[in-house]
């Protein structure tokens, strides 16, 4: 369902809806700030709850929240048929709906890895495993999506169909997690009063490994979601083929499940510092190289394969040193506060999401692009800066951010595991 979003609804408010680009992109920068913000509500939300049933602290909101969120999914891709400023309002409300949902559902979800393990190798695991179900999901949207619309009698009706049926698949998919997952490292402090807002918040600008992790986020999820939706406009405008499509996600997205593959054996041999910095060196040298260099239809798959494969070492990590930063963060403060901590984490993804929202819309814009037509040089250029420079560059910056700021290795992380222990 989020993928949906990621990929398609861009396009589908620009070529159906008919929104000028600057607008539509300004529907997602904007959604996403509102996202953003009641991501805290819900972290504190999830912090609060004292009174635990057999479902657990975290399972619940993922129970609840599956068919709301496949509803708000399907409405958002709806054309009500209104002026193009009545469909431009139905865009923010549903986006900015399905944007809240989302957060109720993945708050609790991206909580629960600290209360099922605090083995930092089954983190990994567990990220890696995690990564590899999203990187799954990518694939078949990517892979499907497009062929199962063009075998519809029509466009519009036929987008529907195919988006009922893969928000009924999340819902169904929700309900199983919710079934099979447990939670084994629930804290509850039931005798200290309640963790203030103040306070906690206080304590999350101290998390000096949360605000890297969170800052890396805002540039390697922009980038990688950049890619997302451009590759459909670089393949229909600068290849002329938008059939490729289908070939270049599976491919890189298999290039993905590879690097998700790789994750635990390289975390565990060499580290996640060092993994997390050959991911972005991975990355940039695929988008750069390829930019620079590439002018055929292979050569293009190919090294969007080797930066997909970089992108996965990073993602997949994310997740293991967000659970990190939890430990960290109560060994600063006293204070153990998972749904902050993720809230927090989710903040900057939901602003990079904006961020790759809203640049391509007014790049789109400012470089001419005009929707089924033949582009000019400029707006191809534009396609193309925005397709591999944008997130190359930001790959670099990442590496560069990670090499001289990040200092929570494993070894620090298990000594402050042994001083929380001593005091528990």
């Amino acid at each position: 369902m989020y993928d949906l979003g990621q990929i398609y609804l861009l396009k589908f408010y620009t070529d159906s809806l008919g929104l000028h680009p600057a607008a539509a992109g300004g529907v997602f920068f904007f959604t996403k700030i509102f996202d953003a913000f009641t991501d805290f509500s819900v972290g504190t939300w999830v912090d609060k709850r004292r009174r635990l049933g057999k479902r657990g602290k975290f399972r619940p909101f993922i129970l609840f929240g599956a068919i709301p969120l496949g509803l708000a999914t399907v409405a958002s891709f709806y054309n009500p048929g209104l002026s193009v400023t009545g469909n431009l309002v139905w865009a923010y409300l549903t986006y900015m709906l399905f944007g809240l949902i989302y957060s109720i559902v993945n708050i609790p979800y991206g909580s629960m890895i600290p209360a099922m393990t605090q083995d930092p190798v089954e983190r990994a695991q567990l990220s890696a495993f995690r990564q590899g179900g999203s990187n799954l999901a990518l694939l078949i949207t990517t892979v499907l999506f497009v062929p199962l619309t063009s075998m519809m009698p029509t466009s519009s009706e036929g987008a529907m169909i195919v988006v009922s049926i893969f928000a009924l698949s999340g819902v169904l998919l929700q309900l199983w997690c919710y079934a099979n997952v447990r939670e084994h490292n629930v804290v509850i402090e039931k005798v200290q009063p309640q963790v203030e807002f103040k306070k906690a918040f206080s304590a999350l600008l101290g998390n000096t490994p949360l605000l890297l992790l969170c800052l890396a986020s805002l540039f390697t999820f922009s980038a990688f979601n950049v890619k997302l939706v451009v590759q459909v406009y670089y393949l229909q405008y600068v290849l002329k083929d938008i059939s490729l499509l289908p070939y270049m996600g599976f491919f890189s997205i298999g290039c993905v499940f590879l690097g998700v593959a790789c994750v635990p054996w390289l975390s565990k041999t060499y580290g996640k510092k060092l993994t997390f910095m050959l991911g972005c060196a991975i990355w940039a040298t695929g988008d750069l190289v390829n930019y620079f260099f590439i002018h055929n239809h292979f050569g293009f798959i190919f090294f969007s394969c080797v930066a997909f494969f970089g992108s996965a070492l990073i993602n997949s990590l994310s997740w293991a040193i967000a659970s990190d930063a939890v430990e960290y963060g109560q060994w600063r403060s006293g204070m153990r506060t998972e749904g902050m901590v993720y809230s927090f984490f989710i903040f900057s993804r939901k602003l990079s999401q904006s961020i790759a929202g809203l640049v391509p819309g007014v790049v789109l814009a400012f470089v001419g692009y005009v929707p089924n037509v033949l582009q000019t040089a400029e707006t191809l250029v534009g396609i193309k800066l925005l397709m591999f420079v944008y997130p190359g560059v930001l790959a670099l910056i990442t590496l560069l951010i990670w090499h001289y700021g990040y200092r929570l290795d494993e070894d620090r992380y298990e000594q402050i595991l042994c001083e929380l222990r001593s005091t528990s």
